[in-house]
C-alpha cells in the first residue's frame, strides 16, 4: 500500500455561542468545536461534542474562497476570478488563520486550509454547518504524515502589496512556488521583483508579471499542469518517490467540474483517488509517459486528493 502523504492539521469550527446550541451542532454532524476561553467552562462535559479553546487574537482574517464569474473590468477579460487565500499561507506558513463564511463556503474553506496544512478556524452560519461537517468527515479519512510541498519557483517576498498580488496570481494559475529569503539554487527558477529579469515596472501589472514568470519557467518544466478548468487550483507535496496531488474546485459551492485533466512531472504507475462525496471514484485515461503522468477526473465536486507512487 502506498504511504499517504497529508497535512496533519485539521480545520476547526469556531463557535462562540452558548452550550444550548449543542443540539444544533449534533444534528448537523459537528462533533468537535473550538470556543473562546471564556466559554470553555460552560461547554465542559457537553455530550457528543469535543471542545477545545482557541484564541483568535492575531489570527489572519481570510476571505471566503469562491469564484466571481463577472467580467474582469480591469482587463476586459471574462475569465472567472478566484478568491483564494494561498498567498496568505505562503507568506505566513506558520501563522494562524480564521475564515468568516456562509453556507457552502465553509466546506471550501476547510479544504483550502487543509490542502496547505495550516492552522485555521472557521466561523460559519447555521446553513453551513452540515456541509462543513461532511467536509471535515472526509478530511479525517485522509491519513498520513506531513510531506514537503513541491515548488518549481522561489519567490523573494519583500512584504509589499505588489508582491502579495503577484503571489496571488501565481497560486491561482497553478505556478508552484515557495517564499524564500534569498534565491534557492535547487529550484528551477527564482524570482525577485526589481531584478533585471523581473523589472519592478512589469510588476505594476501583476497579471503581466505572473505571465512573465510562467514564460520564463516554461510550461514543460512545470511540475503540475491542469487542463479543462480555470477554477481549479492544485498543489503537490511529497518525497521519496511518492506524490500527493491536491485539487480544489473554488466553484464547488455551486457547480462541479467535469473532465478535469491533470499532468504531473514524473512517472508514477501507482495511484489512489480520494474524492469528497465520490467514494469509489476512479481516475480515467491514466497515461504514463517517460517523464510525466497524466490522468482525468470524471468529476471534481469540491476537493480531491490523489496519491501517486512509483
Amino acid at each position: 500500500m502506498m504511504l499517504l502523504l497529508a497535512a496533519a492539521v485539521l480545520p476547526r469550527l469556531f463557535w462562540d455561542a452558548a452550550p444550548d446550541t449543542a443540539q444544533t451542532l449534533r444534528d448537523s454532524g459537528i462533533v468537535r468545536i473550538a470556543v473562546p476561553a471564556e466559554r470553555a467552562a460552560a461547554w465542559k462535559g457537553t455530550a457528543g461534542i469535543t471542545v477545545e479553546t482557541a484564541d483568535l487574537v492575531g489570527a489572519v482574517k481570510l476571505e471566503a474562497p469562491t469564484v466571481d464569474y463577472r467580467a474582469n473590468e480591469a482587463t476586459a477579460s471574462r475569465s472567472p476570478w478566484i478568491t483564494s487565500n494561498g498567498w496568505h499561507f505562503q507568506r505566513a506558513a506558520a501563522g494562524r488563520f480564521v475564515y468568516d463564511v456562509k453556507g457552502l463556503q465553509g466546506a471550501t474553506a476547510a479544504a483550502e486550509a487543509f490542502s496547505y496544512g495550516v492552522q485555521a478556524w472557521i466561523r460559519s452560519d447555521a446553513a453551513g454547518l452540515k456541509p462543513l461537517a461532511r467536509m471535515l468527515d472526509f478530511l479525517t479519512t485522509i491519513g498520513g504524515e506531513p510531506a514537503p510541498a513541491v515548488a518549481d519557483i522561489g519567490f523573494v517576498d519583500d512584504g509589499s502589496d505588489t508582491a502579495a498580488e503577484v503571489m496571488n496570481l501565481m497560486s491561482r494559475e497553478n505556478l508552484l512556488f515557495k517564499v524564500v529569503r534569498t534565491p534557492d539554487p535547487r529550484l528551477k527558477l527564482n524570482v525577485r521583483i526589481g531584478s533585471k529579469e523581473f523589472p519592478a515596472a512589469d510588476a505594476e501589472d501583476p497579471g503581466r508579471m505572473a505571465h512573465l514568470i510562467r514564460a520564463t519557467l516554461g510550461d514543460e518544466k512545470r511540475s503540475l499542469r491542469i487542463y479543462g478548468s480555470l477554477v481549479v487550483v492544485g498543489r503537490l507535496d511529497g518525497s521519496g518517490g511518492r506524490l500527493r496531488v491536491h485539487l480544489l474546485n473554488y466553484s464547488g459551492a455551486n457547480r462541479s467540474v467535469d473532465g478535469l485533466r491533470v499532468r504531473v512531472l514524473g512517472r508514477y504507475p501507482k495511484h489512489a483517488l480520494m474524492a469528497e462525496e465520490s467514494p469509489g471514484a476512479e481516475l480515467l485515461d491514466y497515461t504514463l509517459e517517460p517523464d510525466a503522468t497524466e490522468f482525468t477526473l470524471k468529476e471534481l465536486k469540491t476537493y480531491a486528493v490523489i496519491d501517486l507512487g512509483k
